[in-house]
């Protein structure tokens, strides 16, 4: 393969990833003209049509998919090979690109990653904050953390934080105005702050358990949110009653503006995991991030 076809090839791999030419172009650092002409040049090479194109759609076709499955993972081997030659260097350098939610992010990652670039002057990282179930594989992420039960089975998980607890929460005032729920099922009759899940676009069930029983409930009321920052904001301003993560609710569990409810019906679960590709080499700066979020899951 001469250096025009590999060039091709990563052209392909952009647009199809990327479902637009010029969402490609910018990727690629080159004008959009370019990258379709050298689409069309791999095409005829090839002898088959790769992309469906219209005015506001481009997708691979059944032989574009079938490249496409064939190229990412080699390209991926490709990239995380160039990537590891960095041990030969002195000191560690290099960019971590890695996804996290909010609360994962500000409470784990980011005071990992801070203090690991001050040790590092070499070392970049980009942090992406998605509460959604991101394809680190194929949006290029090193690694993304999440609560272990969500991470897919044939991911490396690294636990780097305590068991965690959910947190069934109301301000005083709206408690005091209602009678307070004694078991899940009496939660039908309160109001609550529904959260909607970044990923399927369903809202949030609330989970409980005791003494080896679970019990699933959907719960309504006049609010629906996709952060938490706004559930609990909600709570505060007694609109209902909130189910977060208690860790996100213990400042304001802390200083009285919320009480906590069914808290025996909330056990412990698997708490937050980094997650990265089993088949990827780990650079050295990935290297030291993982030692050093070990540690902090230890320590929690």
């Amino acid at each position: 393969m001469d250096r025009d076809e590999l060039a091709d090839l990563t052209a392909f791999v952009a647009v199809a990833e990327e479902r637009s030419f010029t969402r490609a172009a910018i990727r690629l650092a080159t004008s959009q003209s370019a990258v379709s002409q050298t689409v069309r040049r791999l095409e005829e090479r090839l002898g088959v049509r790769l992309l469906t194109r219209n005015t506001r759609h481009v997708a691979p076709t059944e032989a574009g998919e079938h490249l496409l499955g064939t190229l990412r993972p080699a390209f991926s081997d490709i990239d995380a090979t160039l990537v590891a030659l960095g041990r030969f260097r002195d000191k560690p350098a290099g960019t971590i690109r890695l996804t996290a939610g909010r609360h994962a992010a500000e409470t784990l990652l980011w005071p990992a990653i801070s203090e690991l670039m001050n040790q590092y002057p070499d070392i970049n990282a980009e942090i992406s904050v998605d509460s959604a179930l991101t394809d680190i594989v194929s949006d290029r992420f090193d690694a993304g953390v999440r609560l272990g039960e969500q991470i897919e089975k044939d991911m490396i998980a690294v636990r780097i934080g305590p068991e965690m607890r959910m947190a069934v929460v109301a301000s005083p005032e709206y408690l005091r105005a209602h009678e307070v729920p004694l078991t899940p099922h009496d939660l039908t009759r309160h109001k609550c702050i529904n959260i909607r899940l970044p990923t399927k676009g369903g809202l949030y069930i609330w989970e409980f358990g005791r003494d080896g029983r679970e019990i699933n409930v959907r719960v309504e009321g006049r609010l629906v949110f996709n952060d938490v920052t706004f559930v609990l904001s909600a709570a505060i301003n007694h609109y209902g009653i909130a189910c977060v993560l208690e860790g996100q609710a213990q400042p304001m569990l802390q200083d009285g503006r919320l009480m906590r409810v069914l808290e025996d019906w909330c056990p412990p679960f698997a708490g937050y995991h980094l997650y990265y590709p089993s088949r990827r080499q780990m650079s050295p700066a990935f290297s030291l991030l993982v030692e050093k979020l070990k540690f902090r899951g230890k320590q929690g």
